[in-house]
């Protein structure tokens, strides 16, 4: 500790030696909150503070072990008698000490998240909800139940409320999920159980039913540090007002700019109110950021001087670096994939390491058409915070009809598909397959066996030869893929709520996604083996670590974490913020949600969006830059646009299918123009999703056969291409 004015800077020095009463430590990112809170329980025990009258709280159990390791290595042996851990694991120890002031002996048993839903599911059934109810419709899983009663819980809000605001397709079944959650908490009482949830509910009652255990547990902890305190929630931050009922010697650390967990309950207004619930807080702000180069801070700190509330702070950094961060206006959503994997290429061949690069967004689905030019260009990706497109069980739901169109033999996308019926099970299902795929034509002898067949499920059956005939009319009837799509969902759209009765509002928007996707392409082949193009199952091979792979990640599984660098895509008005969010406490969070993505970088960072996007209807719609970019002054960021559509390097396709362009008069085999375009044999061009290819064929006017060094001979028509043509 004699050295403790040259490790640290004077912001930090000040809130590791402040002395007695209450400390809020606004920690901006990348200022060194951890080293602060490490060098606070050094100098306690420094001070003589005995190191069981130390309590510390983070969010995870690695945090505090973490923090623990590194105030011994500074202090010594002694700090491991200090007491840290998560606020659930705390709140064990202290219940089973003295859990007996509100009636609870100390051999409670702690329900995990398997047992609680196996309880829930046992009161369904004893109840009368399982399968379709009373209701006529399929009642909510187990998991969605747990979810919703922990949700209550967590936010401080009714139970009923919660239902209403956030999954009101269940809004009928409130009574029953209310009856469940009576009889979920009996059951729990008369059996010396506690799930997760309650460790917190009961040590706050602890806390606020016993003055005796209060006392003793606040003289116990003299001095209280909190980590990452803008994640807590009502409960805890209740708990740490309780905690210091005789003293107030409470520090916690945090940052209001990075409060991005509502969805979870933590409330951004405990950090705000804290001065409040303790009277002559001292504030300290710490703002030299050690990750950071300065143009980056210079765009971070722009983002949040518009903030409604906040705790003003400038980041600076003295990281050499004089790079801006840079915006780009892409055309479309190809083109800003393209454009992505364009500069992801240009920074490995220039020695940046694939695991120091990734690429954020606000939503699982908006990297979908990057996952694919991604994979069009053999780069191996990671994704995190959402499964894949494929990976999804209603996507493989929606793949299966069309590969089944494809490769009428596809054994497991047949067995998918009659999974999806119901009273047809594994053992059933297999029957049918022995015999229809045994026959030149399986979609016809579905038929024929659904005929002769006297079974509750011969209906449904017969539908799904309907439906599957119907999409193999495509060549006839001159039908596009997107017309398949949407005759494939005429069908599966009431399977599809059957199926999955708690989120299909959620997971219809993946299918949506899906069908923008398709509707780009003109052969339903090539869609198929796109989809295919990386197997859901493979994240890492044969010698690799999933981190040496490029990084995909939502911005809320990014926190905390940190890139040489980063992209941030999709911030076009109506996606960032979402279309949905209004003015007030969510247009707030989701300035902050930017405010975290754009301070994940330390070296360089790109934010993208695109111009125009497709609607799930097909309809191309014009949008414009994030507001949250819009309000940020440009001398801040370099600006950089799409090359022109005509140009001496590259000349851009359009990339409307709507708008229809007459032929030429005449064209001949070896060149065909479009939009002032003319392809010609040999030359080379670029596909938004195949990557670098040759023409190699002009079979007709509109239509090209491309050769891709990736995916072989492709046919392609103009209208919908989206070709570049390279140099």
């Amino acid at each position: 500790m004699e050295n403790l004015n040259k490790s640290l800077n004077s912001s930090q020095y000040k809130a590791v030696t402040h002395g007695e009463g209450p400390v809020l430590v606004i920690a901006g990112a990348g200022t060194g909150k951890t080293r602060t809170l490490v060098h606070r329980m050094a100098w306690l025990l420094d001070q003589g503070v005995p190191p069981e009258s130390i309590l510390l709280l983070t969010f995870t159990r690695r945090a505090a072990q973490e923090m623990l390791q590194r105030a011994a290595h500074i202090s010594g042996s002694s700090c491991r008698y200090v007491v840290g851990g998560t606020f659930h694991a705390t709140a064990n120890m202290l219940l089973r000490r003295q859990g007996h002031f509100i009636g609870f002996g100390n051999g409670f048993t702690i329900l995990d998240r398997a047992d609680a839903e196996g309880i829930i599911n046992l009161l369904r059934n004893s109840l009368g909800f399982s399968g379709t109810g009373r209701t006529g419709k399929r009642f909510p899983t187990k998991r969605v139940i747990l979810n919703l009663l922990s949700g209550a819980i967590n936010t401080s809000v009714a139970l009923e409320d919660l239902i209403s605001r956030t999954q009101s397709h269940l809004v009928k079944f409130t009574q029953d999920i209310l009856a469940i959650r009576k009889g979920y908490q009996e059951f729990k009482r008369n059996n010396a159980l506690m799930d997760y949830d309650d460790l917190l509910v009961n040590w706050q009652r602890l806390l606020a039913e016993s003055v005796e255990a209060r006392l003793e547990i606040s003289s116990r902890y003299r001095y209280i540090l909190v980590d990452e305190y803008q994640d807590t929630n009502l409960i805890q931050a209740r708990i740490i007002r309780l905690l210091a009922y005789n003293h107030d010697n409470v520090m916690v650390v945090g940052d209001d700019a990075q409060s991005i967990y509502s969805f979870r309950g933590a409330d951004f207004y405990n950090i705000m109110r804290f001065p409040e619930q303790f009277p002559g807080t001292q504030t300290i702000t710490l703002e030299q950021n050690y990750r950071s180069v300065q143009p980056i801070l210079a765009l971070t700190n722009a983002i949040m001087a518009q903030a409604r509330e906040k705790y003003t702070k400038e980041l600076f950094s003295e990281i050499p670096g004089k790079r801006k961060p840079v915006v780009y206006s892409a055309r479309n959503e190809a083109n800003e994939a393209s454009f992505i994997v364009d500069k992801i290429q240009s920074l490995l061949q220039a020695g940046t390491e694939n695991s120091e690069i990734v690429v954020l967004f606000r939503s699982s689905f908006h990297s979908y058409k990057l996952e694919m030019e991604l994979a069009a260009h053999s780069l191996d990706f990671e994704k995190r915070g959402g499964m894949k497109l494929t990976e999804a069980a209603h996507i493989k739901d929606a793949l299966s009809f069309l590969r089944v169109l494809i490769n009428p033999w596809d054994n497991l996308s047949w067995n998918r598909l009659l999974l999806q019926i119901d009273k047809i099970g594994p053992k059933t299902a297999q029957k049918i397959l022995d015999t229809i795929l045994a026959e030149d034509q399986p979609i016809q002898a579905l038929g024929e066996y659904a005929g002769t067949s006297k079974a509750k499920w011969k209906e449904a059956l017969l539908r799904l030869t309907k439906v599957m005939t119907a999409m193999t009319a495509m060549d006839r009837l001159n039908l596009t893929p997107l017309d398949v799509f949407d005759l494939m969902m005429e069908y599966y759209e009431p399977l599809f709520e059957r199926m999955y009765p708690d989120d299909y509002p959620k997971r219809r928007r993946d299918l949506e996604q899906l069908k923008a996707l398709i509707s780009e392409y003109r052969e339903l082949q090539s869609f198929v083996d796109d989809t295919a193009l990386e197997p859901p199952e493979a994240t890492t091979r044969a010698g690799e670590t999933a981190s040496e792979k490029i990084i995909l990640s939502t911005i809320h599984s990014a926190k905390g974490l940190e890139w040489d660098v980063v992209f941030v895509i999709g911030l076009a008005e109506g996606r960032f913020p979402h279309q949905k969010t209004v003015q007030g406490e969510q247009w707030e969070e989701e300035r902050r949600l930017l405010y975290v993505a754009t301070t994940r970088a330390k070296k360089q960072l790109f934010l993208t969006y695109p111009r125009t996007i497709m609607t799930p209807d097909r309809k191309f719609l014009a949008v414009v830059m994030s507001s949250f970019l819009r309000e940020i002054n440009p001398a801040l960021y370099v600006q950089e646009h799409p090359v022109p559509a005509i140009g001496p390097n590259v000349i851009a396709y359009r990339s409307s299918p709507e708008v229809a362009l007459s032929e030429p008069p005449s064209l001949s085999k070896t060149t065909v123009q479009s939009a002032r375009i003319e392809f010609s044999k040999g030359m080379t061009v670029r596909h938004p999703f195949f990557g670098i290819g040759q023409v190699k064929e002009i079979p007709s006017p509109r239509r090209i056969v491309v050769c891709f060094k990736q995916h072989g001979d492709k046919l392609l028509h103009l209208d919908y291409a989206q070709l570049e043509v390279m140099d």
